[in-house]
């Protein structure tokens, strides 16, 4: 790229990918133009015979901050990544390439999660020093929110990795929520150190080691509980746990929401109060929907990709949209390289090479 801020550059959105079809996607273009501060332009990624007459039908035909790339073939959910990323004419890949090629500053796709995961990491290359990406999502909370890394780019990770990815949603979670040093904790099923499996003990002692050198604020391990506790503000986890935990929360949510619906309009009296605590009941809408914060950045490329899931509506497409551009206006790349190169140097020295040894 040039000498443009990145955020300056226009979002690319995969328009063919998600599950409620590209009429989805341009609503929420539409909302995100209207709704998003600065944000500047947007090319919107598919069948051009499609999105053609759904931009004239919201009137963003003439609307000269978005644009349409033409990619007649999309990848489907179940394809394989090996398989998808020979698609080249797919929308998901033609937007990696206009990423790539310096023509947009970031991604935003409801596509399939290993292909985009497998052909972003391909296209857009790892930044130097991070062996495997990972997945981050924000989860709201009463007085606080956390985040969540990985929620499920890399089912099976090393403690390296496990550290690494410490060290990307610190530097995630300080641009998105506006923290300095949140408070890493590593997710296992105790907080006595020793309690968990032989890796969680290794990525413990290599997390505790780089909050010792300052590269982190490492607090130790903590249970499933304290997740919601307001403890810690970046949860650490595989991505294996990670997808368990943040798919069974957006259950519960639903779960919540809808029994909490039913219960209030079952009588007249219930009906009357929920029209008196409607205030109330808003707010806590705000703080709780998951709409806020749908867009999930795999971290640890050279450039910003953000995955949404495969349902999402116009509202969680253009959470994701905004979430791109305010991370594109916070250059975390520099400081994260520095980082994770200390980090690296430090869980290569031979103290920590003895520590996991006995381990």
């Amino acid at each position: 790229m040039s000498s443009r801020s990145a955020s300056d550059y226009p979002i690319a959105v995969d328009a063919m990918g998600g599950d409620l079809g590209p009429a989805e996607v341009v609503a929420a273009a539409h909302l995100a133009l209207k709704e998003v501060k600065g944000l500047n332009e947007l090319i919107l990624v598919g069948d051009e015979g499609q999105l053609g007459p759904l931009l004239k039908g919201c009137g963003l035909d003439t609307d000269s901050r978005v644009r349409i790339c033409h990619a007649p073939e999309v990848i489907g959910m179940k394809e394989k990544p090996k398989e998808s990323y020979k698609k080249k004419d797919s929308s998901m890949i033609t937007a990696l390439k206009l990423v790539a090629d310096g023509e947009a500053g970031a991604v935003v796709s409801c596509g399939n999660t290993g292909s985009l995961m497998f052909s972003a990491t391909l296209m857009l290359r790892k930044l130097p020093g991070v062996e495997r990406p990972a997945l981050a999502t924000i989860i709201p909370s009463r007085d606080h929110h956390f985040l969540l890394i990985d929620a499920g780019a890399q089912p099976e990770t090393s403690p390296k990795q496990l550290a690494h990815n410490a060290i990307l949603g610190s530097a995630y979670y300080a641009a998105a929520i506006g923290k300095e040093r949140p408070r890493v904790g590593l997710l296992t099923i105790g907080t006595e150190e020793g309690k968990g499996t032989k890796r969680i003990t290794e990525t413990h002692d290599f997390l505790k080691a780089l909050g010792e050198a300052g590269i982190i604020n490492y607090l130790g391990p903590i249970e499933g509980f304290d997740t919601f506790k307001n403890v810690a503000d970046v949860v650490v986890c595989d991505g294996f746990t990670g997808n368990i935990l943040l798919k069974t929360l957006e259950s519960c949510y639903g779960s919540l929401k809808e029994t909490l619906k039913d219960e209030l309009m079952a009588t007249p009296m219930r009906k009357l109060g929920t029209f008196l605590a409607q205030g109330a009941f808003k707010a806590m809408k705000k703080t709780f929907s998951p709409d806020n914060y749908s867009g999930a950045p795999l971290l640890g490329l050279n450039h910003l990709v953000l995955k949404t899931h495969g349902s999402s509506d116009r509202y969680f497409i253009r959470s994701a949209i905004r979430i791109g551009l305010e991370t594109l206006r916070h250059d975390m790349d520099e400081q994260v390289q520095k980082d994770i190169e200390k980090g690296n140097g430090i869980m290569k020295a031979p103290a920590m090479a003895s520590v996991s040894a006995e381990n």
